[in-house]
């Protein structure tokens, strides 16, 4: 399936018919579809050579080096998470993956610093903390430039998500689905699910798996040219839109049996706001016709519950 494929150069552009027009493409993709591929993000293409390079020679490690920088009381939230600790909510077969977490640094006088656990640094790989703190200020930047976006298209003044996003609860995720040895109980290698956070960015996998389930209830595959990014709603901005912008249904499955013994990688960005943001529906997204669906809740209070739902959290 060809996903929407969306210019971020229009949209800073300065030009406002280029602005705008970009705006009202993301928007209708984000109701109809729920993802975009983005072209011209702004995250340079040598910054995610380096990240995908230090991510597999991480993962690489002996179980006993990765293991050290798995802490339990983080629950999975900075550092790693070893081979089958997480499963999608509803789901009791745990994905069949192990990834490493890096989170926000609190580079001013904030007081939510507090609040957020130090990133767990790596010293079995050189560069890897340097180029994970490049890469999270990246997609940050580009993420802004996203929802500023998707403010205009809701109505909303185009600052609207920046004062929740500063400092904001994002996660810079890297995924490694090691090769099948044995013949799998599921096709599925991460069951469906919809992310927790506002968007998520994600740059290019390392090989094909991802699909995503259309309004007619069908799995199509998903897949992005080199230069781009995939963008997808998440559940946050779901329940504040009162579901006018969708988070879509995706999953990954498994590769054809001539590929079982290649690895594959991925890194997604959960864009995320500080935890002191309502998520309670947007007065503009309510009418006859589109109730409120959603009870008010914080973004802090709704990614508890679902850390919980999906067994990163007691």
């Amino acid at each position: 399936m060809a996903i929407p494929v969306v210019n971020l150069a229009d949209f800073l552009s300065g030009d406002p018919q280029l602005k705008q027009a970009f705006v009202n493409q993301l928007g209708k993709a984000y109701e109809d579809v729920g993802f975009v591929a983005v072209k011209n993000h702004g995250i340079p293409d040598e910054l995610i050579a380096d990240l995908y390079k230090y991510v597999q020679q991480f993962f690489a490690l002996p179980r006993d080096a990765k293991e050290k920088y798995e802490i339990p009381d983080l629950a999975g939230q900075r550092g790693y998470t070893s081979f089958g600790k997480e499963h999608a909510k509803g789901s009791e077969a745990p994905d069949l993956k192990e990834f490493f977490q890096f989170g926000q640094t609190v580079e001013d006088d904030d007081p939510i610093k507090s609040e957020y656990p130090d990133n767990v640094q790596v010293n079995d790989v050189a560069s890897f903390n340097v180029t994970f703190t490049k890469t999270y200020r990246a997609f940050e930047k580009s993420g802004r430039a996203l929802l500023q976006a998707i403010a205009l298209y809701l109505g909303l003044d185009e600052h609207y998500f920046d004062e929740h996003i500063h400092n904001g609860n994002s996660i810079l995720r890297a995924i490694h689905y090691p090769p099948i040895t044995q013949e799998p109980k599921s096709a599925i290698r991460a069951e469906q699910h919809e992310d927790i956070n506002l968007i998520t960015l994600l740059v290019g996998a390392s090989a094909d798996g991802l699909q995503i389930l259309t309004k007619q209830n069908d799995w199509v595959p998903v897949t992005s040219l080199p230069e781009q990014i995939v963008v997808n709603v998440g559940d946050m901005l779901q329940r504040l839109t009162n579901n006018k912008l969708k988070s879509t249904t995706h999953r990954v499955v498994n590769p054809p049996r001539e590929m079982w013994n290649t690895s594959r990688y991925s890194i997604p960005f959960f864009l995320h706001p500080k935890g002191e943001m309502s998520l309670a529906c947007l007065e503009s997204c309510i009418d006859a016709s589109h109730p409120k669906a959603y009870p008010d809740a914080t973004a802090g209070e709704y990614l508890d519950e679902r850390l919980r739902e999906i067994g990163l959290k007691k």
